[in-house]
């Protein structure tokens, strides 16, 4: 499957070809902050089959062992990586062209979830990560 998508001016756009995997509704604190939004969705992809194709973002540590990329001209958030986790990167849903492609199909970090923030969904919800249940 092609996945292309980019920030909201289009200074920044990538592409990958792959099939997504943990797609996913992230509500941990950092990722609401990053994006001012009351949760986040994120999908990932191998590594190797990512790439920019126009631009190249603006990178952020936002802790000691996560990156995140952004554009650095609309500040729309596109990337998150970990770098203790070689598998994948991270890509914001609704970055892509076509957002409708991924749906996430859980909820993670659902513990730090805003209380006012209730999800009408029947996806299973994590209180962490999916690896702590």
């Amino acid at each position: 499957m092609e996945l292309t998508g980019g920030c909201h001016c289009g200074a920044v756009r990538y592409a990958a070809e792959a099939e997504p995997f943990d797609a996913t509704f992230c509500h941990c604190a950092d990722c609401r902050r990053i994006a001012g939004a009351p949760l986040v969705a994120w999908f990932s992809v191998p590594r190797e089959t990512f790439r920019f194709v126009k631009g190249k973002p603006r990178r952020y540590a936002s802790s000691a062992r996560v990156e995140r990329g952004f554009c650095a001209d609309c500040g729309t958030p596109l990337t998150y990586r970990h770098l203790d986790h070689s598998r994948g990167l991270d890509i914001t849903t609704a970055s892509l062209d076509d957002p409708s492609l991924v749906p996430p199909r859980d909820h993670v970090f659902f513990a730090s979830h805003l209380p006012w923030m209730v999800p009408g969904d029947t996806l299973r919800r994590y209180a962490t990560t999916r690896k702590a249940g």
